[in-house]
């Protein structure tokens, strides 16, 4: 308070008064002159962010600020274009790949068509499978060696057990009734 008000005694329910401006009053209507939406995504900058909260993009004056803004666009621009360009061969290289016929008993809409269940029924049967899968896999990978552990894998066992029952159950109730079992 000594900065703001020269030798007067501040009571706490009379406000100060300011003799000169101050370099907090300064800063404030610089960033009141600072734009208030991102330039890259469009989404409003919080109060005092240099960066934007949704896509990390800096405010356009940041930019110039700093001594070196054209090596920092430059920067980003190559980054990008070289991202863009490493995606693009990805996909082009992915397109290439042939892969065996026998995958295509893989699809899901193949799985579905010859278990005959709805998707949500069938998300939540692949769900159950895996949790078999990991009761299998602590009985694999987990040997017990004490009681302590022996009780921690059954412990383990009993969760995967747990889980892959409520997803049965889950796809159960998912699953529609057929038209010839009503009555």
């Amino acid at each position: 308070m000594a900065e703001v008000i020269n030798e007067t005694q501040q009571e706490f329910w009379r406000s100060p008064t300011l003799v000169e401006p101050t370099v907090e009053t300064t800063a404030t209507s610089a960033m009141q002159a600072r734009p208030e939406a991102c330039t890259e995504c469009g989404s409003e900058f919080m109060i005092g962010a240099r960066f934007c909260h949704s896509c990390g993009f800096r405010r356009a004056e940041d930019f110039s600020a700093s001594g070196d803004a054209s090596t920092l666009g430059d920067l980003w621009t190559r980054s990008v274009v070289w991202i863009r360009a490493g995606a693009n061969s990805i996909s082009v290289y992915w397109g290439e790949v042939k892969f065996p016929g026998w995958l295509r008993y893989f699809h899901f809409h193949e799985i579905q068509g010859a278990i005959g269940l709805p998707t949500a029924s069938l998300i939540a049967f692949l769900i159950g499978m895996g949790c078999v899968a990991g009761v299998i896999g602590v009985s694999v990978f987990y040997k017990a060696s004490n009681l302590a552990e022996f009780e921690a894998i059954q412990m383990w066992r009993i969760e995967w057990l747990l889980a892959a029952t409520a997803s049965f159950v889950a796809g159960i109730l998912l699953k529609k009734p057929s038209d010839h079992n009503r009555k």
